[in-house]
């Protein structure tokens, strides 16, 4: 470890977040946060217990009410500025992240800015809150519209994204005026604690964000979501989780968000561009070194063009780098830990087994770290469970199929519908492939599409509400409808 980064770490708090304060928590309990390329411990910090969480939920509440009064300006002013110091910070959030997660580090300033701009949007969508008045039909009274904060609101973020995940959930709460109590992952807390401190300097009062890290994520959430005063619970993880956590808000009849887990299909057409679907498919599948919800998941390409597609595809993997990802041209890092790596060691000898061909890749590094091998699977047969399950690792899996509705059949075969991507240069089917892919998002000849500007979210199994765009603060707020007669 440098001295940039011993340095680094020495500015991240230990404590847990509570109404504006730093503190212990109970029974003085700690984890330690580890890199995962090395297995080294980076950090020491405060492990919040059920009674801690009930103290920020406390703090939250206590809030609410003044922040929701709080103009929106104002907390517009708190949002920008914060977004400002983010900018300024951008390399030590960058640095932070790659330490904790493993993420290159050029990946990671992308996801600073990525993240940041939820801060920004949402800045702009404060001062747009708007309702609507007028006559009613039958001319005896005005309708008067309005939209009021839900409430306090809890999340729990995932560690594959750790700033962005959660500027995009706190980003509209503090927008439309809700407290937060955030429970940030255990695996990369780190991120979060950083980010709260900006917020605090950007002269957010205290109790409007709350954070309490822990080990014991099921013990913490439940006392908390089981609370009748919360009134908003969002959530990104595991489908399996996210089943569980609803069940849970049913019984106080939360308002949910859930963005859940994803099979994301990408498709190439016989006349699609070859050198774009190659880029994209790059983009859709290693950034993140595959650990992303909107990872491609399922490469279904024409069989006219997939051996192509997989010689081109095999290249560019095998001159990919990997190493810990500080170090220069490295483009794919650890696994978050070593669960991950016998995961993708279990996919892939399960496709291999029922025919599949290894074109690149497929093994574990031997040594620290949780290291796996960029992989290129051609000839997957159905039935595969690397076709069925999200392997949220660095692996390209190539199935084939002979017409367009192969193509949209296979694309669908799944209980998951988040995002889908799309290469062809027809445009009509690419408007029919609009219509016909039951997800969320799509993406038509790229692989990219996150945006704070665009609404972010699935269908099906892959969960509820929308983060992001003009619906994403309507996540946060309730539609309240006054009667005025007419004398």
């Amino acid at each position: 470890m440098t001295d940039q980064e011993k340095t680094l770490l020495d500015s991240v708090p230990t404590g847990l977040y509570i109404a504006g304060e730093w503190v212990e928590a109970s029974g003085d309990k700690t984890f330690d946060v580890r890199d995962p390329a090395t297995n080294d411990v980076v950090r020491t910090i405060a492990d919040a217990s059920p009674a801690d969480g009930m103290r920020a939920l406390d703090a939250a509440v206590a809030a609410q009410d003044s922040w929701a009064a709080t103009p929106p300006r104002t907390r517009s002013d708190i949002l920008r500025r914060a977004f400002d110091l983010v900018q300024a910070h951008k390399e030590d959030l960058a640095l932070l992240m790659t330490i904790e997660m493993g993420k290159p580090l050029a990946e990671a300033r992308g996801e600073v800015g990525y993240g940041g701009e939820f801060l920004r949007w949402f800045s702009e969508e404060a001062v747009r809150i708007s309702g609507r008045y007028g006559l009613n039909p039958e001319g005896t009274g005005r309708m008067v519209v309005s939209q009021r904060p839900v409430g306090p609101s809890f999340f729990v973020t995932p560690w594959n994204f750790p700033f962005a995940m959660a500027t995009r959930k706190i980003a509209p709460a503090l927008a439309a005026g809700c407290t937060v109590v955030i429970k940030p992952p255990a695996l990369t807390p780190l991120t979060t604690m950083y980010f709260v401190k900006l917020l605090e300097e950007a002269g957010l009062p205290a109790g409007v964000v709350n954070v309490v890290q822990t080990s014991r994520s099921s013990a913490l959430s439940a006392p908390i979501i089981a609370d009748p005063r919360l009134r908003k619970l969002s959530f990104t993880g595991s489908t399996e989780v996210g089943r569980k956590l609803i069940a849970q808000a049913a019984e106080g009849v939360l308002r949910v968000s859930m963005e859940l887990g994803g099979n994301a299909p990408f498709v190439v057409f016989e006349d699609a561009d070859l050198d774009k679907a190659v880029e994209g498919a790059l983009a859709a599948k290693f950034r993140n070194i595959g650990q992303a919800c909107t990872a491609a998941n399922r490469f279904i390409v024409h069989q006219d063009v997939a051996d192509e597609f997989a010689r081109r595809i095999t290249e560019r993997v095998d001159a990919m780098k990997i190493g810990r990802g500080t170090e220069d041209g490295v483009s794919i890092g650890p696994l978050i830990d070593h669960d991950a790596v016998a995961k993708a060691i279990e996919l892939v000898g399960d496709a291999v087994e029922r025919g599949a061909t290894l074109l690149s890749g497929g093994k574990a590094l031997e040594g620290v770290g949780s290291f796996y091998e960029p992989t290129v699977l051609a000839n997957v047969q159905a039935g595969s469970e690397i076709l069925r399950e999200e392997i949220f690792g660095p692996v390209l899996a190539i199935a084939t199929f002979a017409d367009e509705a192969e193509a949209v059949r296979l694309a669908n075969d799944t209980e998951y519908g988040l995002v889908s991507y799309v290469f062809t240069q027809d445009l009509a089917r690419g408007h029919r492939m609009i219509d016909a892919l039951e997800t969320g998002m799509m993406g038509l000849n790229v692989g990219v599409v996150s945006n704070a500007a665009a609404p972010f979210g699935g269908v099906k199994q892959s969960g509820v509400g929308r983060e992001g765009g003009f619906e994403g603060i309507h996540e946060y707020l309730s539609t309240k409808y006054t009667l005025i007669p007419v004398d």
